[in-house]
């Protein structure tokens, strides 16, 4: 029996990363960077004020108190006054306007009258260099490397990127992912339900973890427990960067994947894995198409998806190569029995205590047939093999499952916390 990591580190290892197509700004949320993102300007590119009112020379501020400063220009954002500020003037200056020379404060509108009739504003308050002054590059500079490669684009990164002045980007393409269901009493949904059948939830399912991962889904659809149905089952595949496989995982008399993909001129291996929901995993070659055999139990089939074909989407798109980073925790929510050799993923869900700690509490009932549970989840808390008994309060760690109905707040504290 195999363990999880070594079995990860194997599927990761075997693939490397997809090249890379050039993308418009407006066509890259959701993509994974392939390069680093250089910043083309800095920002601000200039000394600009940070509010409405006066641009001053600190130094008349500093000798005597109240001054008398003559007005002799205005500048809005986007102008630039002409000429200099001397010692005993002051510039009308607003958000964002560059800052006249000569200047390095700015006095708030609020804080001084209206100019008198001979053009004059009084000031009675200290102002010291650089107040309500944004400097050149305070957000970034010309040539900063502000996100790294193999980055998903945020919505935020967008915005980031425009003030970038970066009109288009290296991405990765996307992995194409084709999925195949398998099983003789497997139908997909809407199809008419013959007797001892059963509705396949595993593919809608494993396409929506490819979207979410930054794949594109190819749907096979369903192919019977015979060698001609798999055969021409995976021959669809041909072109795709990976195969995936529900059902017929494992080694009973009709779980023949292995068996009948394996003898297409290359090796499927087939594993039993240490981990609970889920065992039996195939991976390897068919034909040109590397494959990944997942078990036909719904929940088991999604929690190995999580695990192992994220893992592998992460690697073909450049992700597999960031330096390790601690696990998301949280405080138990109610006690657990000590582990066995499985590494056991365990349903749960993600609130606060009356101390603002963040706490998992598994669901109950684990039964790796119940789909409710797992679209109910926020995370799966992970314990790992030979787990100690553990107690109300002891941190344990998680799997985040951010498209569940987890509060994003509540997610990214998971994250933070240790």
């Amino acid at each position: 029996m195999i363990s999880v990591q070594d079995a990860l580190s194997h599927i990761t290892n075997s693939f490397v990363a997809l090249p890379a197509e050039t993308v418009g700004l407006g066509e890259c949320f959701g993509r994974v960077l392939a390069e680093p993102v250089v910043a083309r300007t800095s920002s601000p590119p200039a000394n600009v004020s940070a509010m409405d009112g006066y641009a001053v020379r600190a130094d008349d501020l500093m000798r005597r108190l109240p001054a008398r400063l003559l007005v002799v220009g205005e500048v809005a954002a986007g102008k630039t006054m002409k000429g200099a500020v001397h010692p005993g003037e002051a510039a009308r200056i607003f958000t964002g306007a560059p800052m006249p020379l000569g200047t390095n404060a700015v006095v708030l509108q609020e804080a001084v009258a209206p100019p008198d009739d001979d053009g004059y504003i009084t000031v009675t308050e200290p102002v010291p260099p650089s107040r309500n002054v944004r400097p050149s590059g305070i957000d970034f500079k010309t040539g900063d490397i502000c996100l790294p490669a193999g980055k998903t684009v945020t919505v935020r990164d967008v915005g980031l990127m425009a003030a970038m002045n970066v009109p288009w980007l290296r991405v990765r393409r996307r992995p194409r992912v084709a999925i195949l269901a398998t099983g003789n009493e497997v139908v997909l949904p809407g199809e008419h339900l013959g007797p001892n059948q059963i509705t396949s939830s595993n593919t809608l399912a494993l396409m929506a973890l490819v979207v979410a991962c930054g794949g594109v889904p190819l749907n096979l659809g369903v192919a019977e427990d015979t060698a001609e149905s798999l055969l021409a089952g995976a021959a669809a595949a041909e072109g795709a960067d990976l195969l995936v496989t529900s059902g017929g995982a494992s080694v009973g008399d009709y779980d023949i994947v292995h068996k009948v993909l394996g003898n297409r001129g290359h090796t499927v291996q087939c594993w039993k894995v240490a981990m609970r929901p889920g065992k039996p995993l195939l991976f390897g070659k068919t034909g040109n198409v590397p494959l990944l055999g997942l078990p036909g139990n719904p929940v088991s089939s999604m929690i190995s998806a999580l695990v192992f074909l994220r893992g592998a989407l992460r690697a073909l798109l450049g992700q597999n190569t960031a330096p390790e980073v601690l696990p998301p925790t949280a405080k138990l929510g109610h006690a657990l029995p000590a582990g066995d050799f499985r590494q056991v993923y365990l349903r749960a869900t993600l609130s606060h205590n009356a101390t603002g700690d963040l706490v998992a509490t598994p669901f109950m009932q684990q039964d790796s047939a119940m789909l409710t549970t797992l679209a109910a989840s926020d995370c799966l808390i992970v314990r790992p093999p030979n787990a100690p008994a553990a107690a109300v309060g002891d941190r344990v760690e998680l799997l985040l499952l951010e498209g569940g109905s987890v509060n994003t707040n509540l997610v990214a504290y998971a994250k933070q916390s240790k």
